[in-house]
């Protein structure tokens, strides 16, 4: 049994907050931004839009998209770490908004790995027969996370939701081929938050070292690629799609430079959206859905903190 993608839909929040109109205080610029990241704008959620209501959304769209009923889904997943609540879990929130009633819903905490974790529990779940149809979700509210005084992450984040539907099929050739996901929590301290709630009763803010994660980001991107490739008996030039985690230019630049792949084959829109953390994959994929769902390979790259990290194979 396959999990075979079969819907794909998006979210983003009403406000588009372009660099020129950031905050003065942060002492920067459009031209700084663009050269150090490629980001141009990105979308943060006001009022009652939150990381459930963008899913909801998002799943709803993914939904349409296949012609599938609500009632069919069984298995609901979301990756986040801007949960609505501390609990009931985000999913939960999404399974209640869509009116199901059955299965089994729940969050997967991996940052900006969230989505390609999830995929992968999707995936298990579905070749073990315990799945017939997935909602497999990257949602994130990280604008509510951030300082808006510090300079080295505010510019760096944005919100939306992205929503994968799978469903069971008896196929050979197409569908999840290959998952693999991994951490290492030596680095946590790299990219983490301020707070939470076991230790100062608040979410915290979002601290970073740039460098570090920088550099881990290239090494775990070139790795997992490799081992992707290695395992399925592929050449780069056999990747037609490659969607990597969308934190910076300048890191899927180098992660091109390395892998030798096509810059035309790799998807590219951390300046629309900037990173969304676990959304950032699947909005990339609808932005690339004709060139994904009219077949081939596509390879997904993640990297967020823990350190996690993951990569996946889709085949259509």
């Amino acid at each position: 049994m396959k999990a075979v993608p079969i819907g794909l839909g998006v979210a983003l929040p009403k406000k588009c907050l372009q660099n020129a109109d950031l905050p003065h205080e942060l002492n920067t610029s459009d031209e700084w931004i663009i050269q150090r990241t490629g980001i141009r704008q990105r979308y943060l959620a006001e009022g009652e839009e939150t990381t459930a209501s963008l899913a909801t959304e998002a799943a709803r769209k993914a939904l349409a998209d296949a012609r599938v009923s609500p009632q069919d889904v069984d298995l609901i997943i979301v990756g986040t770490v801007t949960g609505d609540y501390t609990f009931p879990s985000t999913a939960s929130m999404v399974q209640k908004n869509l009116g199901v009633t059955r299965g089994v819903a729940f969050d997967v905490s991996a940052a900006c790995s969230g989505f390609v974790f999830a995929l992968d529990i999707a995936d298990f779940y579905i070749r073990q027969q315990r799945a017939n149809t997935a909602l497999v979700i990257g949602a994130e509210t990280f604008s509510r996370i951030l300082d808006w005084t510090d300079r080295t992450t505010s510019i760096l984040f944005g919100d939306g939701a992205g929503a994968l539907l799978l469903r069971a099929q008896d196929e050979t050739n197409r569908g999840v081929d290959f998952c693999r996901i991994y951490s290492d929590g030596r680095f946590s301290e790299y990219l983490m938050t301020t707070g939470g709630i076991s230790t100062t009763g608040n979410a915290g803010f979002v601290v970073m070292s740039g460098r570090e994660v920088f550099r881990f980001a290239i090494e775990k991107f070139c790795e997992a690629l490799n081992e992707l490739l290695a395992a399925n008996d592929m050449k780069i030039n056999d990747v037609d799609l490659l969607v990597p985690h969308q934190a910076n230019i300048r890191i899927i630049h180098k992660l091109i430079e390395i892998s030798g792949i096509d810059e035309k084959k790799v998807v590219i829109n951390v300046d629309k959206y900037a990173n969304t953390s676990a959304a950032s994959i699947p909005l990339a994929l609808n932005d690339a859905r004709e060139a994904f769902f009219s077949g081939g390979n596509t390879v997904l790259l993640s990297m967020g903190a823990g350190f996690t990290w993951g990569s996946a194979l889709i085949r259509l």
